[in-house]
């Protein structure tokens, strides 16, 4: 291993990288897979590897304790192995099959309507996406769902905002600051403390919402208990409101830098869900993940030893040519569904099915409601993490925002999605 590449690794987590990682990213796969000296950490990014890596059994996501990420995890459905894994997915699985999210469709078009009929009564000329649209969209589609008042969504926001250090890798030496890592422990014991009182209140009287299924779930008299509970609906709101906001941006941010797929976007409102696809090719929120090898194994010519981490390069594989046909072109016709934007495997997202359909009506809404958008350069900046990908800032300038473009759900439809 060279200089260059443990250098290379360096130059990922450093923030001047951010706006653009993808070159960096493509010199890393074309070296990979390799060991980081300066880390141990073997890095992989070629699509092909990273497919093989998130599917085999040698490899584990338990990483508790292993010193991966700077801040210590705790057990969830991200970071356990088989048979604790598929028991947990089992049973919260129940809660995110599609038909059941399929009934929120509605709700998430209303509140799509919501934010935009603030945003054209505002008379502004400008708006801040992130604060505006992408980032409250999610997090009232995910407490809506948990059951979650309306009034606790922006300390909820705040909480989430924290946790999500939790998942960044270890990638060069240096500690996070006390002030982060008090913040981290704060969002802990808030969620601990919310959820308990609430799981306790829809014990008593369930209601029509995914914590009451969450309880309700059972299979083979086997159901969750207070601690999995809580550990799911604090994952569900974390990797929810992180993953859909981030996904959202960074499709608005990908359609205007590419005028004319946003175009196409307005004239064919069909390829939605397509443009989703290809933001989570192009430019998706999880960037990468980690895992630890259970037993020694070969990928390629390159030797992984047992208990290893490894650093799997999502974004650098979802640009793979092996796999993707010019794959720094951004193409919504493009039709390729093979990428990495969810990982793969026994881990693959579960709330997939939730964060395409959010992406995809919020994409839609953003093509056709919004008159000449135009992107304000100057007010591009990304979040901190390394493993998630999105803005923090991006505002945009625009004529007008034209609600009658947008289908509006009937009342009786959106009592449905709000009460079951």
């Amino acid at each position: 291993m060279t200089t260059t590449l443990t250098t290379g690794l360096a130059r990922l987590a450093d923030p001047a990288s951010r706006a653009h990682p993808y070159p960096l990213l493509r010199e890393l796969r074309e070296a990979s897979p390799f060991t980081d000296p300066a880390s141990g950490i073997a890095v992989v990014g070629r699509r092909a590897d990273c497919e093989t890596v998130l599917r085999s059994p040698r490899v584990g996501s338990n990483r508790l304790g292993a010193g991966i990420t700077k801040v210590p995890q705790q057990p969830n459905l991200m970071n356990l192995d088989a048979p604790d894994h598929t028991r947990l997915r089992r049973l919260a699985g129940k809660a995110f099959k599609p038909r059941v999210v399929e009934r929120w469709r509605p709700r998430v078009r209303a509140i799509v309507r919501e934010l935009l009929t603030d945003i054209a009564a505002s008379g502004a000329d400008g708006v801040d996406m992130v604060s505006a649209f992408a980032y409250p969209l999610p997090v009232r589609v995910i407490c809506e769902m948990l059951g979650v008042p309306r009034e606790d969504h922006p300390v909820f926001e705040k909480w989430a905002h924290s946790i999500a250090y939790t998942v960044d890798p270890r990638l060069v030496p240096g500690e996070l600051t006390t002030e982060v890592e008090r913040n981290v422990e704060e969002a802990r014991a808030g969620f601990v403390g919310y959820f308990s009182r609430l799981i306790a209140e829809r014990k008593r009287e369930p209601r029509a919402d995914v914590l009451s299924e969450l309880i309700a779930a059972e299979e083979g008299g086997d159901q969750l208990d207070e601690r999995e509970l809580i550990l799911t609906c604090v994952l569900l709101l974390v990797a929810g409101h992180e993953t859909t906001a981030n996904l959202i941006l960074n499709g608005v941010l990908g359609l205007l830098r590419h005028p004319d797929q946003l175009r196409l976007l307005r004239e064919r409102p069909e390829l939605a869900e397509a443009a989703v696809e290809e933001v989570l090719r192009y430019d998706a929120p999880a960037q990468m993940v980690t895992r630890i090898a259970r037993e020694p194994f070969t990928l390629g010519d390159h030797e992984v030893a047992a208990g290893q981490p490894l650093l799997l390069l999502l974004a650098a594989a979802n640009r793979d040519p092996r796999q993707h046909h010019e794959p720094d072109r951004f193409d919504i016709t493009r039709g390729d569904p093979g990428h990495l934007g969810f990982a793969a495997g026994p881990h693959f997202c579960l709330g997939s099915v939730l964060a395409r359909m959010e992406g995809a009506i919020a994409l839609d809404a953003f093509a056709q409601a919004f008159v000449e958008p135009r992107l304000d350069e100057a007010s591009l900046h990304y979040r901190p993490h390394v493993a998630v990908r999105g803005p923090d800032h991006l505002r945009i300038t625009f004529q007008g925002v034209r609600l009658d473009s947008l289908p509006a759900a009937g009342p009786a439809e959106e009592s449905e999605a709000a009460h079951g």
